[in-house]
């Protein structure tokens, strides 16, 4: 495999993709050595076919807000690769959704998927759709106009969409209403929902409770526990309350959280009440963070910058991709970090990430680290499947012996002569050989 050639034609069939291309160069550096050691991947044109979705589906979504004016948003589906599994992946409702975004999710999802060890294959979409400031009235018109075309390429079996970015509970149940209606079935096709129709327990802290698990795992190398780690958190919706509540469970002391208007710095911690604020704050309508300052007088609120400047054992980005650039992993390095643990999806730059590699900091990517949301979406998906409810404690204890597993994996996998464990490369080895051995399986269709 000549990873520059690949990515030349790549970039060519698909220019502007920015965020995909770097998520596609990111597998491709880490498998290299693995692929060329295996001959029959090269035959099956195993990267050609794992690189290109199976089909992306893409349609107009009109509705009628309150007012009675008629909208139209773009709506998609990118159903990835399913050698494992059915297709599993989130929907996302935000302005920044475009193509690029959702091919690099979805390429993503892949190998996160199969590191869980469930049977899932790799999938993403959503809309251009913005639900901050719809009532709900708005929002559940949306939902069900995106429904009239999603319903025909997903089902149990087949496509089994979740929540992510902008997609909660109350989106998953307008959409799973409209689906139930349109097919006249009552099955598990959609994940994150109602405890009361057949959704799990632990669902929305999932994802930040998995992240602090692996980070657990990573210290544990070092024969390090989280009891007493200082941790800087990005964000403070849905992964980073999760990531939150776990942190403080397990001991460690969260300071910081962040918006897209600057971060909050706590030096006493944010626990106790202040973990319930964030969910004020999630369920407003105002995406800022600056109102924890206003509502505790311990937190200082810095405008327009990251929490990377701040002295921290642990960096956990919760927020979005790429931002956690070059100069936050210099700052993270000089302040004596130890550890970062991506929670949001390609939260690092690639400049960050060689700072912190080269820096031997303790460096776990989302496709590993996040897995915790996914893992557990598949979880309900078993309790669907077999018509049980399981306790919040068996769902958790599963949970965590997902991630260990994870671990494991990446440990193996990435390993350095040097002792350097490389969790990137483990990850997409990892990830990789399973779904690839499976297309192999299957022969070339």
């Amino acid at each position: 495999m000549e990873v520059e050639k690949i990515m030349q034609e790549l970039t060519f069939r698909n220019p502007g993709e920015t965020e995909y291309h770097q998520a596609v160069h990111e597998v491709l550096v880490s498998i290299v050595d693995v692929y060329n050691k295996n001959p029959q991947f090269q035959s099956a044109g195993i990267i050609e076919r794992l690189i290109e979705p199976d089909r992306i589906l893409t349609f107009k979504v009109p509705w009628i807000d309150d007012q009675g004016n008629v909208h139209v948003n773009r709506g998609y589906r990118i159903q990835f690769n399913n050698a494992i599994g059915p297709y599993k992946g989130g929907l996302r409702f935000h302005p920044s959704v475009n193509l690029s975004i959702l091919k690099f999710l979805g390429f993503e999802q892949i190998f996160k998927n199969s590191l869980t060890t469930l049977p899932m294959g790799g999938a993403k979409g959503g809309s251009d759709f913005q639900p901050k400031g719809k009532s709900n009235n708005e929002i559940m018109r949306f939902c069900q106009s995106f429904m009239l075309e999603l319903w025909r390429i997903i089902g149990p079996d087949t496509d089994v969409p979740a929540g992510d970015i902008g997609v909660g509970a109350r989106e998953i149940g307008y959409l799973y209403g409209a689906y139930k209606k349109l097919t006249q079935n009552h099955v598990g096709v959609l994940t994150g929902k109602g405890i009361n129709w057949g959704g799990s327990l632990i669902r929305p802290e999932a994802t930040g409770f998995g992240a602090v698990y692996f980070a657990a795992e990573m210290l544990r190398t070092q024969d390090q526990t989280l009891e007493g780690k200082r941790v800087a958190v990005s964000g403070f919706g849905n992964v980073a309350w999760g990531a939150v509540i776990k942190l403080n469970e397990m001991g460690a002391k969260v300071v910081t959280l962040s918006g897209p208007d600057g971060y909050v710095y706590d030096e006493e911690g944010i626990s106790g009440k202040k973990i319930e604020y964030m969910l004020e704050l999630r369920a407003s309508n105002e995406d800022i963070v600056a109102p924890f300052a206003d509502e505790f007088k311990s937190a200082v609120f810095v405008p327009k910058k990251h929490p990377w400047e701040i002295k921290c054992d642990l960096a956990l980005p919760c927020a979005t991709q790429n931002e956690l650039v070059k100069e936050d992993a210099e700052n993270l390095v000089k302040n004596g970090c130890k550890c970062v643990c991506e929670v949001a999806n390609m939260p690092c730059t690639p400049e960050a990430i060689e700072i912190i590699q080269s820096n031997k900091l303790l460096y776990a990517p989302g496709k590993a680290a996040n897995a915790g949301g996914v893992a557990t979406s598949g979880l309900e998906m078993t309790q669907n499947a077999m018509k049980l409810h399981w306790g919040k404690e068996e769902v958790d204890n599963r949970l965590h012996q997902i991630m260990k597993s994870i671990h494991e994996a990446c440990q193996y996998y990435g390993k350095c002569t040097d002792g350097y464990i490389d969790y990137a490369k483990g990850a997409n080895v990892a990830g990789f050989l399973k779904v690839a051995n499976a297309m192999i399986d299957q022969g070339i269709i």
